[in-house]
């Protein structure tokens, strides 16, 4: 049997064949994966001087009698680590706090972030962001970072997974979304910012607790699962840490 014979549209279909298949393999080959963002609240805690992630969930974790607690609601993914914008020491946030026998000192401090992060917008400044804010509290010795975080008077919202949607009403909607486009400004790099350090406000605003009354054991494991989710998500390693179970 005869070969087919080749003709000049025979060998042009071939040739464009060729250059689809190649184009489409280097296309694949060439395409950088697309970063996954969020839009949440991340718990630190202050390690050798800086912040790093929290290495459990803030109901799982019990800070010791001189550490330091975080919170930063910021839009981030993997290559862009989004930490509170004021390192405030101990020494500066708790040295005018008492302690007792039964309890420890934990300072605390909370940035709401920047306009931009809260919308998908290069526009936000009209968003009105709470102003930071740091203080220290005396809790007991098993404490855990989200009663660290109850103590210091912080309204907390979270939805029906245990996962923190809000922190003092901040942001005013949402909940640790994903973002299809991190606009310029949320993208843009951290400034530092100065935090004045206040006495704890717990006696006027009360400890909060969960939807429940306290923190139940179901919330607990509720919160753990949804950060290791989260955590395989984001490539972030120790993400949802900065997930709580407290509520209002």
């Amino acid at each position: 049997m005869k070969p087919a014979r080749s003709t000049p549209h025979t060998r042009i279909l071939r040739a464009a064949i060729i250059l689809i298949l190649v184009t489409l393999a280097g296309g694949v080959v060439a395409a950088p994966a697309q970063a996954a963002a969020f839009r949440f609240w991340g718990y630190f805690q202050l390690t050798n001087g800086a912040w790093a992630f929290a290495q459990t969930g803030p109901a799982q974790a019990v800070p010791k009698d001189g550490s330091v607690d975080g919170w930063r609601f910021a839009v981030a993914d993997e290559s862009s680590t989004r930490t509170p914008r004021a390192t405030l020491t101990f020494k500066a946030l708790c040295a005018g706090t008492a302690v007792t026998a039964d309890t420890k000192r934990v300072g605390l401090v909370i940035d709401y972030g920047r306009a931009a992060d809260a919308v998908d917008s290069d526009s936000a400044t009209a968003a009105q962001v709470p102003a930071p804010r740091a203080t220290c509290v005396a809790v007991p010795k098993k404490a855990s970072g989200s009663d660290v975080l109850a103590a210091a008077g912080a309204k907390i919202r979270q939805d029906n997974k245990g996962l923190t949607c809000t922190i003092d009403g901040w942001p005013t909607t949402g909940c640790g979304e994903s973002v299809a486009h991190v606009s310029a400004a949320a993208a843009s790099p951290d400034t530092k910012i100065t935090i004045a350090a206040t006495a704890s406000d717990a006696a006027s605003h009360g400890a909060q607790s969960t939807k429940n009354g306290s923190t139940s054991s179901r919330g607990v494991v509720l919160g753990g699962l949804a950060a290791v989710v989260l955590v395989a998500a984001l490539g972030f390693g120790a993400w949802r840490r900065s997930r709580d179970i407290t509520d209002d």
